[in-house]
């Protein structure tokens, strides 16, 4: 048998039933186990834990007698199975002849016999039992309103005998046994000793863990979530439902009175810009940037369009620096992204101006993914843009922000796209050349540094095209107005 002291002994007191009464608890061997009466105590060898049968207390004179015995034969400790309750002598005999008193009330001495010598053996019978006795308390302690990681490890550990400890780690792949998860986004790992129970109990305990973490994260932040799945309706909502969501907004405690500025977060793959980002990124990145806003006295919404993330801040009107303190967290979730999807991929971070009102929620947003996505067609991955919104600019972003305008107005033009990309963006910028100057060829020559009958046989190549009549002051209005919102948002 392999030899365990008496301390290692207590660390597994929990499981056994035992706990210390009197006398010294230290490194001495536990060589071996055995049942004994006390008035045998005079066969049993050196270094034996001797557990005592019985079901009344012995008398004290007894106790003294065992004491002496004991001390005499060097036993590893007594283990009484009934109430003890030693008289102060005794108390001082365990100490002067140093032999370790334990009690194991309730506990039947052959079963208390069977694990302490299992736990000598050190099997893999031992192990499964600790393995098993750890994941119970473990899952005892996750069923209370008020458990924690702390102390769900702590009732795991003071069953196993061992030390099993989480640690932070976001980089452990979620599907390994040892990951600790929000979903499926890893969070740390739990690590311990080499001890053989501990590796057994290791993965459901780290499951009990990820639970516990998922059920916080949702019940922190669920309102959070409620009200960002509410702004990505708001965002890409019709401008005729717009009022539509101001009582339901009230009821998720969203103030959409207040004064909001957005930001928008497009990711590109470098070799393919038609990929779509990694589905496992969105989201760690929500959880990312969930946590670093938690706190602060802002209200803030992460929400997704498809890969695009959206963070909004919300606050009162005149609050100085509210797109700098946007800008500070929206660029730590910018370089997050970036290293979290590795080389191949970047992301390009657009911002817009505060605004107040559910109008200027959505012309934020507008402005914020404009800017975003203007700086990606013109090949600037990576950076910080923002979008110049005075005069008209304002007001086609607004347009912009419609789905049903958009679809509208591309209608117009949709003609164009069968000349092919390139040979229809510069139909575009003729056309809008040619009706910004009052349909004349001149002046739309000097702009596009053309000659006026290179315009000329331009618009006639358009007309053919579209079937309009650019005459109509109407009709020049509405393709006016699409030429401009096509070539904002390209």
């Amino acid at each position: 048998m392999a030899q365990l002291t008496v301390l290692e002994l207590l660390g597994h007191g929990e499981r056994l039933g035992v706990s210390h009464s009197a006398g010294p608890a230290d490194e001495r061997p536990v060589a071996r186990v055995t049942v004994t009466p006390l008035d045998l105590l005079s066969t049993v060898p050196a270094d034996t834990l001797v557990i005592v049968p019985g079901d009344a207390h012995p008398a004290p004179y007894r106790l003294d007698v065992a004491l002496r015995q004991a001390s005499a034969r060097r036993l590893a400790g007594l283990v009484f199975t009934t109430e003890l309750a030693l008289p102060e002598t005794a108390r001082a005999l365990a100490i002067r002849g140093n032999v370790p008193v334990f009690a194991a009330v309730g506990t039947t001495p052959a079963d208390l016999a069977l694990a302490v010598d299992r736990l000598l053996s050190g099997g893999a019978s031992e192990a499964i039992m600790r393995a098993t006795h750890g994941i119970s308390r473990a899952t005892d302690a996750a069923a209370k309103p008020d458990c924690t990681p702390e102390s769900i490890l702590a009732a795991a550990n003071r069953a196993l005998g061992a030390e099993l400890t989480l640690i932070e780690d976001a980089s452990v792949p979620w599907s390994a046994a040892d990951a600790v998860c929000v979903g499926e986004v890893p969070i740390g790992r739990l690590v311990g000793s080499a001890d053989p129970a501990s590796a057994l109990a290791l993965p459901v305990i780290a499951s009990l863990l990820s639970r516990i973490a998922q059920r916080r994260i949702s019940d922190r932040f669920a309102p959070t979530q409620s009200r960002a799945d509410l702004i990505v309706e708001l965002v890409l909502a019709e401008s005729s439902r717009v009022e539509g969501f101001v009582g339901q907004a009230a009821r998720l405690g969203l103030p959409l009175q207040l004064s909001h500025v957005a930001a928008w977060l497009i990711p590109v793959g470098l070799a393919n810009p038609e990929a779509r980002a990694p589905r496992s990124l969105q989201p760690a990145l929500e959880l990312f940037a969930l946590q670093l806003v938690d706190g602060r006295s802002e209200m803030w919404h992460v929400a997704f369009v498809q890969d695009d993330l959206i963070l909004v801040s919300t606050e009162e009107h005149g609050a100085g620096d509210h797109q700098r303190r946007l800008r500070g967290v929206a660029e730590r979730i910018q370089e997050y992204a970036r290293n979290l999807a590795g080389e191949g991929w970047e992301y390009t971070l657009g911002l817009g101006t505060p605004s107040s009102g559910a109008t200027g929620l959505r012309s934020s947003a507008a402005e914020a993914r404009i800017a975003a996505e203007s700086a990606i067609a013109a090949g600037r991955f990576g950076g910080v843009e923002l979008t110049d919104v005075t005069g008209l600019r304002r007001v086609l972003l607004d347009v912009y922000a419609s789905p049903t305008s958009r679809s509208l107005l591309a209608d117009i033009l949709h003609p164009l796209d069968a000349l092919g990309p390139e040979r229809a963006h510069t139909a575009v910028q003729t056309l809008l050349a040619y009706l910004a100057h009052r349909n004349s060829l001149a002046h739309a020559g000097r702009e596009l540094n053309l000659h006026p009958n290179a315009v000329g046989y331009r618009l006639k190549r358009v007309r053919e095209v579209l079937h309009l009549d650019l005459d109509d002051p109407d009709t020049r209005f509405a393709v006016e107005l699409a030429c401009r919102v096509r070539l904002l948002s390209a």
